[in-house]
């Protein structure tokens, strides 16, 4: 019985800590690190602000943990798209994914993208790293996919569709215009289809 009662335990910690992750990565891209505080979070993910301390000793901490659930579901999002046969739909699917995701583009911007611009004003080495390790997660993808279609450069490539999803990212976000995110994903998707197969 008390075996049951801590396995219990356990997991209402591990769906509270989940849940803290889930709210800083959405509280984080709609504030910012420097506008969100720990109460925020907390709010948002239905906890005690003062039980947030028991997982999370900073904000900094909690920003961490962000970035962590955006590699969290970068990988969902991935491994999903890896389900599809063909590499170049794909990639399709996931500039189809970005446009899909025009709205909240033109209100916040790029989730993993704004937040770097913001910890990169930070002292060199924290958490400016850890935001350029969600973004290689999706370069390394995204040059495997061209890679697999036989490309030549597919490191390249990747940068550029990456690159490119960012910067209409941010200019949807400067000019609160969804329609470049429309606009833009379908640049993406005829140049996708103009690459030759090798």
């Amino acid at each position: 019985m008390t075996d049951l009662k801590e396995s219990g335990r356990v997991r209402a910690a591990d769906a509270k800590r989940r849940r803290l992750m889930r709210a800083a990565a959405e509280v984080l891209h709609r504030q910012g690190a420097e506008r969100t505080t720990i109460a925020d979070i907390a709010r948002v993910a239905d906890v005690p602000a003062g039980n947030v301390y028991y997982y999370f000793k900073t904000k900094d901490d909690l920003v961490a943990a962000a970035l962590s659930e955006h590699a969290r579901q970068l990988e969902l999002l991935t491994g999903h798209l890896d389900q599809l046969a063909d590499p170049r739909l794909r990639l399709r699917s996931l500039i189809e994914t970005w446009m899909g995701q025009r709205d909240l583009a033109a209100r916040y911007g790029c989730p993993t993208g704004t937040l770097a611009v913001e910890l990169d004003k930070r002292d060199e080495g924290g958490l400016d790293v850890e935001a350029g390790k969600v973004i290689r997660l999706l370069l390394a993808w995204v040059e495997r996919q061209f890679r697999e279609l036989g490309q030549p450069e597919p490191d390249g490539l990747a940068l550029t569709l990456v690159g490119a999803y960012q910067g209409m990212s941010l200019l949807a976000n400067a000019l609160r215009d969804p329609g470049v995110m429309d606009r833009e994903g379908a640049r993406l998707l005829a140049w996708l289809d103009s690459l030759g197969a090798a």
